[in-house]
């Protein structure tokens, strides 16, 4: 019998990848090394954001006015920002 787990204060489940080629497990484990995380926690940080449920028009609107773009120019530079922050 399979020992139960929490996670987040919520019994976990466990799943599991078969017969995964080897190139793709490679690619994860520098994705993971890349994050600062085990292959276990980029696997899970892939899934969460897999399944996380679409952002309404709404909130989208939100997200767009925190940033406080007024012009299209504006998004460019936070692209150029953020790109060449990883230059760096």
């Amino acid at each position: 019998m399979e020992s139960e787990r929490i996670h987040n204060g919520v019994m976990a489940v466990t799943l599991s990848v078969k017969n995964v080629p080897e190139k793709l497990a490679e690619r994860l484990r520098q994705r993971a090394a890349r994050n600062h995380r085990s292959l276990q926690g980029e696997l899970m940080a892939i899934l969460e954001d897999a399944a996380r449920p679409p952002l309404s028009i709404d909130e989208l609107a939100e997200k767009v006015k925190a940033l406080g773009l007024k012009t299209p120019a504006d998004s460019v530079d936070i692209i150029r920002a953020t790109r060449d922050g990883r230059r760096d």
